[in-house]
């Protein structure tokens, strides 16, 4: 049995187990609710792509800055500084590559002002007794890839993301119980000294 697909599969029965939303959630409360998030921290449970499991910290800040910090013995750090994306695996903090934030799907959410009622933007809106998921992705490009978020109602919840990548790979967020508010210092979100900028990706 592979212990790290069973644990998945358990993460994400715990977001259908959720209390019942009234009804699904209007893309305009939606936005209404992410650009009301101006900062936020909490836990994450990641599920890669390959199965296998990561835990960790986000620390959020909108407009276009986000912090991964993963637990050991994961040292991995993902930094987006508004306007770049970069990734260090933590073997090596040089030759650190980064990536334009507007080529990826997060930046849907960490837009200045999320408008998800505009044209083709959403691609998928569904609702169980649960939850509400919506599928985003940029409507100029799509080939981008693509956003699915999770959210539970009474008040509005952000409980999971999974992002679909333009190399085909899936990765699912499942989020704790974010905390809202406070300050965080700009140079959290700085990109390692000596990365290097790539616009091919």
């Amino acid at each position: 049995m592979n212990v790290s697909r069973t644990l998945a599969a358990g993460l994400i029965l715990v977001i259908t187990a959720l209390p019942a939303a009234a009804e699904k959630l209007s893309l305009s409360a939606i936005s209404q609710y992410l650009n009301a998030m101006k900062t936020a921290t909490g836990e994450f449970t990641q599920i890669n792509d390959d199965g296998t499991i990561s835990t960790g910290k986000i620390f959020i800040k909108r407009p276009g800055r986000v912090r991964f910090e993963y637990n050991p013995p994961d040292r991995t750090l993902v930094v987006a500084n508004g306007a770049y994306v970069g990734v260090v695996d933590g073997k090596s903090t040089e030759n650190v590559d980064a990536y334009p934030l507007r080529r990826t799907p997060l930046s849907i959410i960490l837009a200045r002002n999320v408008d998800l009622g505009r044209a083709r933007m959403v691609v998928g809106h569904t609702s169980d007794a649960n939850s509400t998921t919506v599928v985003a992705q940029d409507p100029e490009h799509p080939e981008y890839g693509s956003i699915e978020l999770v959210f539970t109602g009474n008040p509005v919840e952000l409980r999971q993301w999974v992002i679909n990548d333009n190399a085909g790979s899936r990765t699912t967020v499942v989020l704790g119980e974010l905390t809202k508010g406070g300050s965080f210092k700009e140079e959290i979100f700085a990109l390692p000294k000596g990365a290097v900028i790539r616009q091919d990706k």
